[in-house]
């Protein structure tokens, strides 16, 4: 496990070591054992929430309006057991320590991701302007590509101190830490990705194929020309977590991590050894249709069925959208300050096309090159990106054609699976035309376009310019001391709440921010050799913009 992972840099705060300490995440007084929370959303914010809120005594009620899992959604193809497509997130960095806790305590395995020039991925293909590329490393490939590697990293240097951040991080320093981000908040936040990057002295003596090539293949996972009109911050924070980097997949698919935490029985304060699944009647409650208050005050949940239960505490996991799409929502229980957030966060678009094939027949070598008949593919074409996932040798296996954002992903949204397999296929002709794909495919297609699924409207968010000030809202809102009695009780997490947009690791850290603001609202304390998020926000907090 490497010592790097993501401590801040907005809030600097060692989520991973306050879960694994022996002394747990507190207490809550005795009186309040047995309350019941409700909580929105069984994916990853939600069913780790779920869990803590269980051990330290308290009954999380959850509550679902699509497929348990979120956006960890491992899809099996018809007729097998274990061969999945991961139409949400499907590479992990081991930087995500927080995630990792609970991969390992609910015995899920993981493996190297074959993302582009790594050992996992064998061999790479990039394919800009008509140039097909082969390559095992950048050393193999033509010197423009090693210029932009070291541009950007020159870049990050110059622009943001890089190395002395990243040292701070990895020192787990969080005044260090602070003292350097916070000057970076106010220069970066409304610059984009792509003007930090045309700005850099290291890429203006360079050409615009450089810039070209960077957006195309970048760096890491593949291109990022997606993300040139986001803002600066939100890419900083990736490089600095070592999110993009040393990525590894789940073993069966990642769903699993969910179902064995919600199955997984374990010591809790007032249940005694009790698992989620048999606190909640083996099944999660339906869709919510309307949040409020009641009568007395309490916070009314209710759901698609017309069931209306009320609650002390309620935590919103989903995407922030649905609070004014799908869910009535009383507009008092959030400043309007808040509601300005949660409705300018801005989504991006994303889609995925798999296909199961008889075998991993790329491994066969082509006589006549020496090479493998099919490699990770990048290019500027409309796949995009292209995956392979081998199960074993004459085992069914994965080919993941198409993996594409915004512009994109938009050029497939209103086609069928088997016409986004066709189109897939001709494009990947032109780079293997002595290939037939197509003769190893079995079964039908998998595919996602997560702007057009109800529950989600859009794939993960992506800060524009200007909205530190609307993250910091959202992310600091678990902190509800000064909030008046209206808006107190009701509290949201997931990745799109958190400085980290994609990365399953946002989840976690605001699941546990919720889980801290919860318990200290019914009184909860945590171990004074163990303290929480929230004790340490006062000093290690993002800094607030005017």
């Amino acid at each position: 496990m490497t010592d790097l992972s993501a401590f801040g840099p907005d809030f600097p705060f060692a989520y991973d070591d306050w879960i694994a300490h022996p002394a747990g995440l507190g207490a809550i007084p005795a009186r309040q054992h047995g309350a019941r929370v409700a909580v929105i959303g069984a994916g990853a914010a939600g069913i780790i929430a779920g869990h803590e809120l269980m051990k330290l005594g308290l009954d999380p009620v959850l509550y679902e309006s699509g497929k348990f899992g979120g956006r960890l959604r491992s899809e099996t193809f018809e007729g097998t057991e274990n061969v999945i497509a991961e139409l949400g997130g499907m590479r992990f960095p081991v930087s995500s320590r927080g995630f990792y806790h609970y991969v390992d305590l609910t015995g899920s395995e993981s493996a190297p991701f074959p993302n582009p020039l790594t050992a996992a991925a064998g061999s790479t293909v990039i394919d800009l302007e008509g140039e097909t590329l082969f390559a095992r490393s950048l050393d193999d490939l033509p010197e423009l590509y090693r210029e932009v590697a070291r541009a950007y990293d020159a870049a990050l240097e110059e622009g943001a101190r890089f190395s002395d951040l990243q040292a701070a991080m990895r020192a787990r320093n969080p005044s260090r830490v602070k003292e350097i981000w916070d000057r970076l908040v106010s220069q970066w936040d409304e610059r984009t990705f792509y003007d930090f990057v045309t700005s850099s002295e290291a890429f203006r003596k360079l050409s615009f194929r450089h810039r070209e090539v960077f957006g195309q293949v970048g760096f890491g996972t593949g291109g990022w020309d997606s993300d040139f009109p986001n803002s600066m911050l939100e890419i900083l924070r990736v490089n600095l977590c070592g999110l993009d980097d040393n990525q590894r997949y789940i073993v069966g698919g990642v769903e699993q991590v969910l179902h064995r935490l919600w199955q997984l029985e374990t010591d809790c304060a007032h249940w005694g050894r009790r698992s989620l699944a048999a606190l909640n009647g083996g099944a999660t409650r339906s869709r919510v249709v309307r949040i409020g208050r009641d009568a007395e005050g309490r916070i009314a949940v209710t759901d698609c069925w017309g069931r209306t239960d009320s609650y002390d505490a309620v935590l919103v996991t989903c995407q922030s959208h649905l609070l004014t799409t799908a869910i009535d929502t009383d507009e008092s229980l959030f400043d309007q300050k808040l509601w300005m957030a949660l409705d300018r966060t801005r989504y991006m678009q994303a889609a995925k096309t798999f296909v199961m094939v008889d075998r991993p027949f790329w491994n066969d070598i082509d006589p006549a090159t020496g090479r493998p008949l099919l490699s990770m593919t990048l290019t500027d074409r409309i796949t995009r990106g292209t995956y392979f996932f081998d199960n074993g040798p004459d085992k069914p296996g994965v080919i993941c054609l198409s993996y594409s954002w915004m512009t994109d992903a938009l050029k497939v949204l209103p086609h069928d699976a088997e016409k986004r397999v066709e189109l897939a296929l001709s494009a990947l002709s032109h780079i293997y035309p002595d290939v037939d794909i197509a003769s190893h495919i079995r079964g039908n297609p998998i595919c996602v376009s997560w702007e057009t699924d109800a529950n989600f409207l859009g794939a993960f968010k992506g800060a524009l310019p200007g909205h530190y000030r609307y993250n910091h809202r959202m992310y600091g809102h678990f902190m509800q001391d000064a909030l008046p009695p209206e808006q107190k009780g009701i509290f949201i997490a997931g990745d799109s709440v958190s400085w980290t947009p994609a990365w399953v690791e946002g989840a976690v850290q605001t699941a546990l921010n919720a889980v801290w603001g919860i318990a200290h609202q019914f009184g909860g304390t945590t171990a004074p050799d163990n303290p929480g998020p929230g004790d340490l926000y006062p000093t290690y907090g993002p800094i607030p913009l005017d």
